[in-house]
């Protein structure tokens, strides 16, 4: 059985309303009338609409400037608007404005009743769509981590393996990719996830003050050392430490963090007392940390404490399959904080997107999103909501060959379709021969759709 529409019916005319009302009354629908644009916006903030059917001209408040109000208490409603002969100019700038479709008086009833259909089967597939899109981020979301892609599913099993454990994690990648979102998944699923999580910044600390903070100091220590202070070990006993950045360590205060990881003991500065910690240690680092060794820079016997489990975090550019994904969670993210009711991001936005680099990774996706929230106003996110360095990337990167405009990225995928066809479709080989990880070809091949003419050998 049809399920009928709920329906708002606006007319300054008596006859017109009750007309309506009883044509859809009798189709199977709910009507409610509404003799003017103020009784239809007090019936919107009292009860829900799939449709309002509203005329053009009337006193007050005329048919678009009730749509325009409407939207503001209903975004997602619809509507018709009813125009007499000789105005539907007007009604087609009504539709610019957003409405659904018109109709002229006099109307047949069964043109309007098409129209509602189209509505319910409409909102009826954006309803589907908006929980299969559900379904599909719950499945590929777990404990803030957002990726479908192959890489990130495969480090999502990896730290469902290392959770439960206490062995010191290594988390490596650029800025911006979610390093810390990783740690603070491990430790959500460990046993640890009822004691404290304390994230440490070893970058943004002067080296002066960073042995102080992590271990403490006794009164005294040194000047301004005017009372004893704990160290965030030391808060974080029976719990989780996470040293962002551990690169940036100095050697001596290196020393320090090495006898805790073998001794689970430490002294505070300038004391003798001996604190014994119970502390899971998580590291980042967004450095070539086996480089920073040979240069002297970090010691060889403390990097393979902290390595004891590696979890490499790609760079958004090499998962680009996720970009939709995250930045669907964004937008629902940011919709939340900002109070905005937009549906979703359209296809437009989303090829703009994918089109771009990402040098910031997640971080820069979020920014992005975040301001699009800010700056949107209809129910979908469009490529005009985003910032102008993204949207106009595409014509930023052209080039020319012989007069004629080249895309970098169609010379990118020209090249290694020629470089796949000459290894006969061998992934590694392709990967030596351009200098890449075998990973970024295939990553390439699913963005770039190649089909190089012989079947791809994983």
């Amino acid at each position: 059985m049809k399920t009928g529409a709920r329906v708002l019916v606006i007319d300054d005319e008596e006859i017109v309303r009750d007309s309506l009302q009883e044509w859809l009354h009798w189709a199977g629908h709910h009507v409610e009338e509404a003799e003017s644009g103020q009784a239809a916006l007090d019936l919107l903030r009292q009860q829900t609409f799939d449709v309002m059917i509203t005329d053009l001209k009337m006193p007050g408040m005329d048919g678009i400037e009730i749509m325009r109000e409407a939207h503001k208490i209903a975004p997602s409603l619809e509507t018709i608007i009813m125009t007499a002969y000789g105005s539907v100019s007007s009604a087609v700038a009504a539709i610019r404005e957003g409405a659904f479709d018109y109709v002229e008086k006099p109307f047949c009833p069964e043109r309007v009743e098409i129209l509602i259909d189209k509505i319910l089967r409409q909102n009826q597939l954006r309803e589907e769509n908006t929980n299969l899109r559900d379904r599909l981020e719950k499945t590929f979301t777990w404990r803030d981590i957002v990726g479908k892609s192959a890489r990130m599913q495969a480090i999502i099993k990896l730290i469902e393996t290392v959770a439960p454990t206490t062995a010191t994690v290594m988390i490596e990648g650029e800025s911006g990719t979610g390093k810390e979102v990783v740690a603070r998944a491990i430790w959500s699923a460990s046993d640890r996830s009822s004691e404290p999580f304390i994230a440490i910044d070893c970058a943004s600390i002067p080296e002066t003050l960073l042995a102080s903070e992590l271990f403490g100091h006794e009164k005294g220590a040194f000047t301004g050392a005017l009372a004893r202070k704990l160290g965030k070990f030391e808060y974080a006993s029976g719990g989780t430490i996470f040293l962002d950045e551990v690169g940036n360590i100095p050697p001596n205060v290196q020393h320090y963090l090495l006898r805790i990881l073998q001794e689970k003991e430490f002294s505070r500065i300038g004391g003798n007392e001996v604190v014994r910690v119970d502390v899971r240690v998580i590291a980042a680092t967004n450095k070539d940390l086996r480089e920073e060794i040979g240069k002297g820079g970090f010691r060889e016997d403390l990097y393979y404490r902290l390595n004891v489990v590696n979890i490499k975090v790609p760079p958004l550019r090499e998962r680009g399959e996720d970009i939709p994904l995250l930045s669907r969670h964004l937008l629902q993210k940011y919709c939340i904080e900002y109070k905005k009711e937009i549906i979703s991001i359209s296809d437009g936005a989303l090829e703009v997107l994918m089109r771009h680099p990402f040098p910031g990774n997640v971080r820069e996706l979020e920014n992005i999103i975040e301001r699009a929230v800010i700056v949107c106003q209809g129910e979908y996110l469009a490529p005009e909501n985003l910032p102008e360095h993204v949207s106009c990337r595409q014509a930023e990167t052209q080039v020319s060959i012989d007069g004629f405009p080249v895309t970098l990225e169609a010379l990118e995928r020209e090249h290694i379709a020629r470089v796949l066809s000459y290894t006969k479709g061998n992934i590694s080989q392709t990967a030596k021969i351009l200098g890449v990880q075998r990973n970024t070809i295939k990553n390439k091949i699913r963005e770039y759709r190649l089909a190089p003419g012989h079947s791809v050998q994983l």
